[in-house]
């Protein structure tokens, strides 16, 4: 007889369960981490740097955002993400604004491959700059809970010091072991403060004296896409092996000439939805995603453009042209599921919604 389970009767939470608000904790002027727990005591069961897609009831109909969870799964019983409001932020604005302790969200996922169990390596370099931190967080904590000595070089560049999301949490595990090792970039610094860190945009000079062995380690990057394609073109001209290199962005990628080979549409498609017994033609430059929200049905989705994985369906038969950018596995195709929001029908297709 296995013996009982003390702590984690519960199962593992599932995205059919709406999430509670717990807590809205302040970090900075204009962020905050929002901890959720499972109304039904469920225990949160994902890989630290892994993301969340949240439906949000914004003023003049919900929408569908997602964010990377900065909490770690070694700390199971609620999860947490940290928003930033960022100019123009339609989800961001309404959950700092609006979302209080008690109120519930459905939420999908979690999924995503950025993460470092997915990469295990002896030296990790960690290179972030905003609320590009909250992954990196995930991943750290877990280090910190995992009871081995960690050895990362944490790197993150901010507007000012007092912009730098969950500063105290990581000083506090760089003053309990020797292998988390902080360096943190300001543009500039408060007044009458000191600042002992380093000023400045993050460039090669800055990098080889953060890390001076930063060939040896494995590299993740978060944050606004020119500071990681920066990050990107740093690295690359200093020789560093790029199959070692991993990133993070819900932003759409920037537009490149590359020859994509996919066959014309077919003059007349057909969507079928088996178990709504609907079926909607189209010419095939439409999208599944597309095609589906003429018919009135939603499919839950985040980037729209093949990235966060959660407007991933299954096909039941047919044929569509997938152009995605790393949100669906080789083996979930192989199973025939598809994601929405990047697949264009050739043909009449048959999707399990």
């Amino acid at each position: 007889m296995g013996k009982p389970r003390l702590n984690w009767a519960a199962e593992p939470w599932n995205d059919g369960e709406e999430l509670e608000c717990a807590m809205v904790i302040p970090e900075t002027a204009d962020c905050a981490t929002i901890a959720f727990r499972a109304p039904s005591g469920a225990w949160f069961d994902y890989q630290p740097g892994q993301f969340l897609t949240l439906e949000l009831p914004v003023p003049g109909g919900p929408v569908q955002r997602t964010y990377t969870i900065s909490s770690s799964p070694s700390r199971p019983l609620s999860l947490s993400i940290t928003v930033k409001a960022q100019p123009g932020s339609v989800g961001g604005r309404w959950m700092l604004d609006h979302l209080k302790p008690g109120m519930r969200l459905r939420a999908h996922g979690p999924a995503g491959q950025f993460t470092s169990l997915r990469h295990p390596a002896r030296k990790h370099l960690f290179i972030s700059a905003g609320s590009g931190i909250t992954p990196m967080m995930s991943m750290t904590t877990w280090a910190w809970d995992s009871g081995e000595m960690p050895d990362i070089v944490f790197v993150h560049a901010a507007r000012r010091p007092s912009d730098i999301i969950f500063r105290q949490r990581l000083e506090q595990f760089a003053s309990r072991v020797p292998g988390l090792q902080l360096r943190f970039t300001v543009e500039e610094v408060e007044p009458f403060e000191v600042w002992p860190g380093y000023r400045g945009r993050l460039s090669q000079i800055m990098l080889g004296l953060m890390a001076p062995d930063y060939l040896d380690r494995e590299v993740f990057c978060c944050g606004p896409e020119p500071f990681m394609r920066s990050v990107r073109e740093m690295l690359a001209s200093l020789g560093f092996d790029m199959t070692r290199y991993h990133e993070e962005s819900f932003a759409a990628p920037a537009l490149e000439e590359v020859p994509v080979e996919m066959a014309p549409p077919a003059a007349v498609s057909e969507v079928s939805f088996a178990g709504s017994g609907l079926s909607v033609a189209c010419d095939g430059t439409e999208t599944v995603l597309a095609v589906a929200r003429r018919a009135g049905l939603n499919i839950p989705s985040g980037c729209n453009f093949g990235l966060c994985g959660t407007c991933k369906v299954q096909k039941v038969s047919g044929e569509v042209a997938m152009v995605h950018n790393g949100g669906i596995s080789d083996d979930e195709i192989a199973a025939g599921l598809i994601l929405a929001c990047c697949s264009r029908p050739q043909g009449s297709v048959t999707i399990d919604l």
